[in-house]
């Protein structure tokens, strides 16, 4: 079958985008950094039936979405987006588990000189394995060891790269030596695009917990602004509710008007000694069933003794 030109294979690739976009409302945009074909294949397979993976030059991608503004305006939000390897990844179901599918796929990858690193990167304390002849190796570095047995052994943890440092030669070739790879690579979910919506990929991970928690802080600052200013709202009435009901309580007390809610209040101001004596003689009352079944309890043991021997003590 005959190769088609280049001119065709790029208005069906702008065809292919177009389709995709009008298909699937929701689009992650995804950074490819450091992903090999094979993985990339790995990821497509994972995902097969319920995302497409859709990869291609920046500048057709712009060129696809731009020349269907007409139709789907809400593409130009996509735009800014598309810059540096990236990719989209299509759905229609439920955004939470597409993303955990795509950062589930990761594959472990040694250190290459260069490289930036992605995360903190810690020799453990260890027996390399290898000869005296390496000391000067691990001296340059600054890694402490001692020899054990014949063989180098680190004494310490090292925490050899921090994220964002770039991998020196060195660095990489103690990690090659040692056996570690210590980055794990796939695709980065950089921004989520939902029904013409564009917003950062965190807000996945918001929970009704955290919406409830935002919503009561912002409750107490409304009900707290309203009472300082003395102006009401649904937040602040019942405060302002229970305050007027104290400031009516200090009146009754010091004068003679009187309510039902404030009697109790006078009553105890009046006579105080009369509540204070009341309070112990209930505590007793509630005491006194407790202590008459601790008093019952032994007595109850004692002729479970007698009928244990079939007999009376004076039988």
């Amino acid at each position: 079958m005959p190769r088609e030109d280049k001119k065709q294979w790029k208005a069906n690739y702008f065809t292919k985008v177009t389709t995709l976009l009008d298909e699937f409302p929701k689009v992650f945009i995804v950074g490819a950094d450091n992903v090999s074909s094979n993985q990339m294949q790995q990821i497509r397979s994972s995902m097969r039936e319920r995302a497409v993976v859709l990869m291609g030059k920046n500048t057709m991608m712009r060129r696809a979405m731009t020349g269907h503004l007409e139709n789907n305006p809400n593409l130009e939000k996509l735009l800014p987006h598309i810059r540096g390897n990236v990719g989209l990844v299509l759905t229609n179901e439920d955004l939470l588990e597409i993303r955990d599918l795509i950062l589930v796929n990761k594959v472990a990858a040694p250190a290459r000189a260069g490289a930036t690193a992605p995360n903190d990167v810690i020799v453990p304390a260890q027996n390399t394995g290898l000869g005296p002849e390496k000391t000067s190796f691990f001296q340059a570095l600054s890694i402490p060891t001692k020899i054990s047995r014949g063989t180098i052994e680190i004494v310490n943890d090292v925490h050899l790269l921090k994220p964002g440092d770039k991998v020196g030669a060195s660095d990489a070739t103690l990690l090659n030596m040692l056996k570690i790879s210590p980055f794990t690579y796939g695709l980065e979910v950089l921004q989520v695009y939902d029904n013409g919506t564009c917003f950062s990929p965190a807000v996945l991970d918001i929970t009704d917990d955290d919406l409830r928690s935002r919503f009561m802080e912002g409750l107490r600052d409304v009900a707290a602004v309203s009472l300082q200013i003395g102006y009401p709202t649904v937040a602040s009435a019942p405060h302002s509710i229970i305050n007027g009901f104290k400031n009516l309580l200090a009146i009754a007390a010091e004068t003679e008007i009187t309510f039902p809610e404030a009697e109790q209040m006078k009553a105890y101001l009046a006579d105080p000694s009369a509540f204070a004596s009341a309070a112990p003689a209930a505590a007793a009352a509630g005491d006194a069933p407790a202590a008459a079944a601790a008093v019952a309890e032994p007595e109850a043991e004692e002729e479970s003794e007698d009928d244990d021997m079939g007999f009376g003590l004076f039988d």
